[in-house]
């Protein structure tokens, strides 16, 4: 696996031979290491997790559902110790940080109280006997998981595939140890088995022999779009299911606005919540014409009046990015934009505070051929464009070629609905930046990925939906059916 040059930090899989470290990205400090597993101790985890794997399948399915329920009860009470592992890793201001913890916990809660459900036999209707799918686990899989949302990311992977019955290894991101060790703890205090979740400080280079293992039945990734193609050539070459949700540029579409601060709001947290490392922040704010002047003003006022900060304290609204890399190349995508012609409306710079910064900053004049109009910009750095229709609106936001997410806002829902079914992306919402919630299904086209996370759909993909069909034994040496395959 190679990493990419436009987010090295971004997932596990990007990073170069690190070792796992928290570094905190307010002071540059490292505060702690952990060294890599060596490739035999790698392997054995692969074992342990396919021995377990046994017990675990066939305990029924509302047993490993009630612990799925505790985990998400741990995670309430233990809110407070895990947003500050989360904030002092990764940078994430402390409030946003606690609000994680509580959509970590409403994704187990969900599918401990759904997943039975989600998994009853689905019955078909045949002619003489009966046929059913039956949902049965898999085996061992492995995640590969990002430092931005190190909580949620987890629990949308491991939550629904543990009630199903498969058995977990976890490669966290190399900047976040402490915060998956709490998460192996956590899911060990709620009652999961040892070997059943497996938290592994995995190297690059021994990605390939676990997903190869005859043990290993499928693997998940979010992140970068050349972490992605990277883990889906091996999944490809082996035969693994993959699951892969990776960058995004997401449009916010302005069509109307007849309360525009309350739309300004709604851009500022669609852009710069999680100091814009979101694949899901709007990052693209496409605006009509008659309202662009005033948009684009309101917007770097909003910009300018954040406050850059220690992310523990509750006063500070502008935290630092996840590394001082990170940084630096959020802002050389700045300065190519600059110096093709783009102009800089506010920020463009950094704060002269300590840390990992870079100033809000917002874009215009953005075209083809600038780095800022093809690539993600993972930070708070945002782009406004004007047009003149609907339809140029739907063309440009599909210019890209990533399609996660999206946003529409609109006072005539019929016209938004009208735009957003234009719109190439997984997922698209109408008056509201783009968000996640456990009874959501999430994910992408094009260069975003594919397969689907949460909801009913996200329970299935690393499912074996088996289809079991019974005849009357009185018919069993009857004239057989038409054999196809």
């Amino acid at each position: 696996m190679t990493p990419d040059p436009q987010h090295p930090e971004k997932t596990a899989s990007d990073s170069g031979h690190r070792p796992f470290a928290t570094v905190n990205p307010y002071t540059g400090e490292t505060l702690c290491e952990f060294p890599f597993l060596t490739t035999e101790e790698a392997l054995a985890a692969v074992e342990r997790a396919h021995q377990a794997f046994g017990t675990w399948r066939r305990r029924p399915v509302e047993d490993r559902a009630a612990i799925m329920r505790r985990a998400a009860e741990l995670m309430l009470e233990r809110r407070d110790e895990l947003a500050r592992l989360v904030t002092l890793e990764m940078g994430k201001l402390i409030r946003e940080s606690g609000l994680e913890v509580e959509l970590a916990a409403s994704i187990l809660k969900y599918y401990g109280e759904k997943g039975p459900e989600f998994l009853r036999p689905q019955p078909l209707e045949v002619e003489g006997g009966e046929a059913a799918i039956v949902n049965e686990p898999l085996g061992v899989l492995l995640g590969i998981q990002p430092w931005n949302f190190p909580l949620y990311q987890v629990a949308r992977f491991a939550a629904p595939y543990l009630v199903v019955g498969n058995t977990i290894l976890l490669k966290h991101a190399e900047s976040c140890p402490q915060t998956a060790l709490a998460l192996e703890q956590l899911f060990c205090d709620a009652g999961v088995p040892e070997g059943v979740y497996t938290n592994v400080f995995l190297e690059i280079s021994d990605v390939e022999p676990v997903v190869a293992h005859p043990a290993v039945q499928g693997v998940s990734l979010t992140g970068s779009e050349r972490a992605g193609a990277s883990v889906a050539e091996i999944a490809g070459r082996h035969l693994k299911r993959c699951v892969l949700e990776l960058g995004g540029s997401d449009p916010f579409i302005v069509l109307d606005a007849p309360d525009l601060q309350r739309t300004l709001r709604a851009a500022v947290i669609g852009r710069m919540a999680n100091t814009g490392q979101s694949c899901v922040a709007a990052k693209r704010f496409i605006v009509m014409d008659e309202l662009y002047d005033a948009f684009v003003a309101g917007l770097a006022q909003a910009f300018g009046s954040l406050k850059p900060g220690d992310p523990a304290d509750p006063a500070t609204t502008l935290g630092p990015l996840s590394s001082e890399r990170a940084a630096r190349d959020l802002l050389a995508q700045v300065q190519d934009a600059v110096e093709k012609g783009a102009t800089v409306v506010t920020g463009g710079g950094r704060p002269d505070l300590p840390g990992a910064f870079v100033e809000p900053t917002l874009l215009t004049g953005v075209k083809p051929g600038m780095r800022a109009f093809s690539e993600e910009l993972f930070g708070p750095v945002a782009v406004v464009y004007r047009v003149s229709s609907d339809e140029e609106a739907v063309a440009l936001a599909n210019s890209s070629s990533y399609g996660l997410g999206g946003a529409v806002f609109c006072s005539d829902l019929q016209r938004a609905r009208a735009v957003a079914d234009q719109l190439d992306s997984g997922m698209v919402w109408i008056n509201h930046p783009t968000s996640s919630q456990a009874n959501l299904p999430f994910g992408g086209v094009k260069r975003s990925g594919y397969g689907r996370e949460l909801d009913r759909l996200g329970i299935f993909e690393f499912t074996n939906r088996k289809l079991v069909r019974t005849l009357p034994a009185s018919r069993s040496g009857g004239q057989a059916a038409q054999v196809v395959g």
